[in-house]
């Protein structure tokens, strides 16, 4: 198939490849910024007759936290000894399945950009190419709009089962009026926030590609040859 390649950039200068390349940086985008985040939470407990402690709680991309283990003072031993608790909550499908598209969104950018600047006479040399992609475009952006949704759903309860409140909330020993709990720093979640726009301005390309892509398919053009009879 190589000896058919015949590079031509005239399609970036075209909505169809401009498009794909938004489509290709902005999947990159998504996933990135999903994918491998880590931060912390923390929160202070100080048991009667016992010295203040900060215990720092750390989770991580995919946010299964009820794998995620943190230590905190017993106050019925006066916080002299630990034990161990887990977070709560499993959010690991929703932000492994937004990443995931992401991924394969970025592969498939990347296999038609390689089409539309490589081969475009095999892309337009029958009506299965334009039809398969405009297909493939549309299934996208639909994927777009569901993996989107269910990770903003996703990040909104990672985001309160990690919250230092939470936190102390479910800590025993902090509802007793002899010891002290308090907040403490709140995860930085500005890079999770950013992964759920992007999510959606991938919905937004995907979804108006579609368009573009529907004027590359006989369908579209048969409806103005039939507009331009009806006319004449």
């Amino acid at each position: 198939m190589m000896s058919g390649f015949r590079l031509d950039i005239g399609p970036l200068k075209e909505p169809l490849g401009f498009i794909r390349v938004l489509e290709l940086i902005f999947a990159i985008f998504a996933f990135a910024t999903t994918g491998g985040y880590s931060g912390s939470s923390s929160f202070n407990v100080h048991c009667q007759n016992s010295e203040n402690k900060e215990i720092n709680v750390s989770f991580s991309y995919p946010f299964r936290l009820n794998t995620q283990s943190y230590s905190i003072p017993d106050c019925a031993e006066n916080g002299t000894k630990f034990k161990t608790k887990q977070l709560i909550g499993d959010y690991s499908s929703s932000a492994e399945f937004f990443v995931a598209i992401g991924v394969l969104a970025f592969l498939y950018s990347t296999a038609t950009l390689v089409l539309y600047l490589g081969y475009q006479h095999i892309y337009r040399e029958s009506p299965h190419g334009p039809n398969i992609d405009l297909l493939l475009t549309g299934i996208f952006a639909f994927l777009w709009l569901v993996c989107s949704s269910a990770w903003g759903k996703g990040l909104t309860d990672v985001k309160y089962s990690t919250n230092p409140n939470t936190l102390v909330s479910i800590t025993e020993g902090c509802n007793l009026k002899d010891n002290i709990c308090s907040a403490g720093h709140v995860p930085l979640m500005g890079r999770l926030n950013s992964s759920v726009i992007f999510g959606f301005l991938n919905l937004i390309l995907w979804g108006g590609n579609c368009w573009f892509l529907y004027k590359e398919t006989p369908l579209h053009k048969s409806a103005n040859q039939q507009a331009g009879a009806g006319q004449s």
